[in-house]
């Protein structure tokens, strides 16, 4: 379907789905979408361009045009909750880059939320579904029980066992797409994930500037605690005191965007509560995943008399540490990257680009390198396929999208890729992998990280940089 078909013939073409209708329509669900924000769509389809739903299945109820006919069909009684309808929802990454590209301002992401929650109160999904994001929402939201498996998989990797398995392609063979698909992008478990930093307060190098908190991550500080030790590290060496509740747990990323909207709400309460009290200037976050949901905790806890207001300041209190770094300026000397001149491509997560509208502050901090040479890729706006766990759930998607990704990146010929979110680094990681690509990933971080200690980049691959602190 062209962006020039009137909305007479995507009425037709949605007419053509298979959906069954009830014998009676049912009362509209509590969770489903403001009929205003569904009105507000033209569907003029300059979303279809950018959606990588579309792209890569092609088909108009795969796209937000498409979804948006849907959810107004819902929102009137002409469609119920079928496998056929869900299945549509599904397919959809939340990436946003149809919010940035939209002329008449549809507030997309509100749409899919409030629909993705109407899915899970009001449809049963299969049994292997159920029991996937079961597990999914039961572990990764909250390290402390991811740890418990870290022993026995560090083991899987240092007996050879895991490449062996992949070798093999045993996995594919046994076990359901999904699970091969959370497999492949375990990352090499280091000592440094079964601890979280030892101290809570790190102190400013010289003169006190800031005093800002920091968000650690469920995944991140598992699987990339190398990225949250750089970013203390350049923080306190730019003037700030860095605080670390151990009390904190996971931002809601995760179940925010796959319509669990208690657990949501939960884990947002329990990360204002542990930053409560702290007088801090700045809550720093450096996922971009993370960093979205956190500045939306006003609009996920509207509801709570008691937390609504808390909850508005918090995000308000939220920088991305790019965005912070921009905005307070460096102010320790940088030293060139070596080898000299060092070039980089800048990887635009989708939740900065489209969700927290970040894109010209990672690039000026990154510029501030001496010797950097920033390169930009093709179709820099396309979501890479991870997205939560997106690449979990819809593993054959995601898996398109991550070559797509991958090859734009290496194609610019940089010696190194700027990543500054956790998901993207390891769907990234595992698709340059794949492709037998070597050029390393790193956040730009640590970048700035080995730039104000004048160290080669080289030593932040693999965890070399890793010491206590």
């Amino acid at each position: 379907m062209t962006t020039s078909e009137s909305p007479r013939s995507l009425q037709v073409t949605a007419a053509t789905v298979d959906w069954t209708e009830p014998p009676e329509l049912p009362a509209k669900p509590s969770a489903s979408p403001e009929q205003s924000l569904i009105d507000s769509c033209v569907h003029c389809g300059f979303c279809l361009s950018t959606c990588p739903s579309y792209r890569v299945i092609g088909k108009e109820t795969d796209s937000p045009r498409g979804r948006v006919y849907l959810m107004n069909g819902l929102n009137q009684g002409d469609f119920t909750l079928t496998d056929a309808a869900v299945g549509h929802f599904d397919t959809c990454l939340g990436c946003l880059a149809c919010v940035s590209t939209c002329p008449s301002g549809v507030e997309y992401d509100q749409l899919i939320t409030s629909t993705r929650a109407q899915i899970e109160q009001n449809y049963q999904r299969s049994l292997p579904q159920r029991l996937l994001r079961k597990m999914l929402f039961s572990l990764l939201p909250y390290p402390q029980r991811l740890r418990r498996l870290l022993g026995p998989l560090q083991l899987y990797q240092k007996l050879g066992l895991q490449t062996m398995v992949r070798q093999s392609g045993l996995l594919a063979r046994v076990l359901p797409k999904s699970l091969v698909a959370m497999e492949s992008l375990l990352p090499p478990i280091e000592s440094q994930a079964f601890v979280d930093p030892a101290s809570e307060i790190f102190p400013a190098q010289g003169k006190r500037r800031y005093r800002v908190g920091l968000i650690l991550g469920c995944i991140q500080r598992l699987f990339l605690s190398e990225v949250n030790q750089a970013t203390i590290r350049v923080l306190t060496a730019n003037g700030c005191e860095v605080v670390i509740p151990k009390s904190q747990g996971c931002c809601a990323a995760l179940p925010h965007h796959q319509g669990q909207v208690d657990q949501a709400q939960d884990l947002a309460r329990q990360m204002m509560d542990s930053f409560a009290d702290q007088d801090l200037d700045a809550v720093i976050v450096n996922a971009s995943g993370c960093g979205h949901t956190l500045k939306e905790y006003g609009h996920i806890l509207q509801d709570d008399p008691s937390y609504r207001d808390r909850a508005q300041t918090f995000a308000h209190q939220v920088k991305d540490v790019q965005e912070f770094l921009d905005e307070v300026g460096l102010t320790t000397p940088l030293a060139p990257l070596q080898p000299e001149p060092l070039a980089v491509v800048y990887q635009d997560a989708c939740h900065m680009l489209h969700g927290q509208k970040i894109q010209a502050q990672p690039r000026r901090l990154l510029q501030q390198i001496p010797g950097l040479e920033l390169r930009e890729p093709r179709d820099a706006f396309l979501c890479c396929g991870s997205v939560g766990v997106y690449n979990i759930l819809q593993p054959d998607i995601a898996e398109e999208l991550g070559q797509q990704k991958v090859q734009n990146l290496t194609q610019t010929g940089a010696t190194l890729i700027a990543s500054a979110n956790v998901g993207c680094t390891m769907q990234i990681r595992k698709h340059l992998e794949e492709q037998d690509h070597t050029t390393p990933v790193l956040h730009p971080m640590q970048l700035l990280d080995c730039s104000i200690r004048g160290v080669s980049w080289s030593t932040a691959v693999g965890n070399a940089q890793d010491r206590p602190l």
